[in-house]
């Protein structure tokens, strides 16, 4: 399980980042096209770390709500 960041840019497409994989970015037309994206790349992310033999970074991010 991954933690993932979705916000709309300022095009209005929606991108989805998942900070505990370092560089793992998608994006898409609609919020739920987003995160079929950012899993399919969280997948593929896994999948060469696994191939290549390196470890897979733990979860660490933290979510936090500051109110300005």
């Amino acid at each position: 399980m991954r933690q993932v960041i979705v916000y709309r840019d300022e095009d209005g497409y929606w991108i989805a980042e998942c900070p505990s994989l370092k560089g793992c970015i998608s994006q898409g037309q609609t919020k739920e096209e987003a995160l079929a994206n950012i899993k399919e790349a969280i997948s593929g992310y896994v999948a060469a770390l696994e191939v290549d033999g390196l470890p897979i970074p733990e979860e660490t991010f933290e979510t936090f709500m500051a109110v300005v």
